[in-house]
């Protein structure tokens, strides 16, 4: 079991709310907005998040962390849905993204947490894919997930999909529009959407000022770049200096080494 995490900082209006005694020893006050779309990260000291064609480059990234592996559970035991990309899927083909495998030595408490919030025992997760390059079987799709995908690709995903996933036709044209996408999780009564899709369809939710928190774990690890063979945070997208997306610090942890930060996201 990983040592408590220090608070190193903490804004006193962040939602608080009754957690079990195990989670509040370690971890502290926890709370989110009813409604909100969060995203969870890994990265080096020097901004690097995955390297592509390495197996289990987020562990790589944050150091082996149990610490940042508690918080990736505790963020899946508070979310209605978990929110992915088919990047995200290809690069861990045999992920279920259950609250339990990601830290067990507390699935306990996270349990009772999810218990104490009227949830399921696991969060829905949700796939973002136009289609192209979604190549079942994933064993995620036989638990039920939501294939949120165009009107196009929509048929063909459904034949080849379990019946217990829901396949959703969000819009037409060749790409996904995030801003209906959620909307249609929405409608499910997902309020609680945390995202742990990677950095270029998460530049595309900052892009679509969908992000409401940012939760990012800072590693000491220096990953070094080399060309293109490691992505940063935000790919694919372009904000600055045309866009100004800034986050706001609303709280900050450590433990051993690594910084665990909370950010509002503001575009303007």
């Amino acid at each position: 079991m990983i040592e408590p995490f220090t608070v190193l900082a903490e804004d006193d209006d962040l939602p608080a709310w009754d957690v079990p005694a195990e989670i509040e020893r370690l971890y502290g006050r926890l709370g989110l907005a009813d409604e909100c779309l969060v995203a969870n990260f890994v990265e080096s000291l020097d901004g690097v998040v995955a390297i592509p064609g390495l197996p289990r480059s987020h562990a790589v990234v944050s150091d082996d962390s149990d610490a940042d592996r508690f918080v990736l559970a505790l963020l899946r035991a508070c979310a209605d849905v978990v929110l992915v990309g088919t990047g995200t899927l290809a690069a861990s083909p045999k992920g279920t993204w259950r609250v339990d495998k990601a830290y067990p030595e507390a699935a306990a408490a996270f349990a009772e947490l999810r218990a104490t919030r009227g949830l399921p025992e696991q969060p829905r997760v949700a796939i973002v894919t136009s289609g192209v390059s979604f190549s079942p079987p994933y064993p995620v799709l036989d638990a039920g997930a939501i294939v949120l995908t165009t009107e196009i690709a929509a048929p063909g995903i459904a034949e080849a999909v379990p019946q217990a996933t829901e396949v959703v036709a969000v819009n037409d044209g060749a790409s996904v529009d995030l801003r209906a996408a959620v909307s249609a999780l929405r409608e499910r009564g997902h309020g609680v959407v945390v995202s742990e899709a990677g950095p270029t369809l998460f530049g595309q939710l900052v892009a679509a000022e969908l992000v409401d928190e940012l939760f990012l774990t800072v590693s000491p690890l220096l990953a070094g770049h080399a060309l293109a063979s490691r992505l940063n945070l935000v790919e694919g997208v372009e904000l600055l200096p045309a866009r100004r997306v800034a986050g706001r610090l609303r709280s900050v942890r450590a433990n051993a080494s690594h910084l665990f930060l909370r950010y509002a996201l503001s575009p303007m």
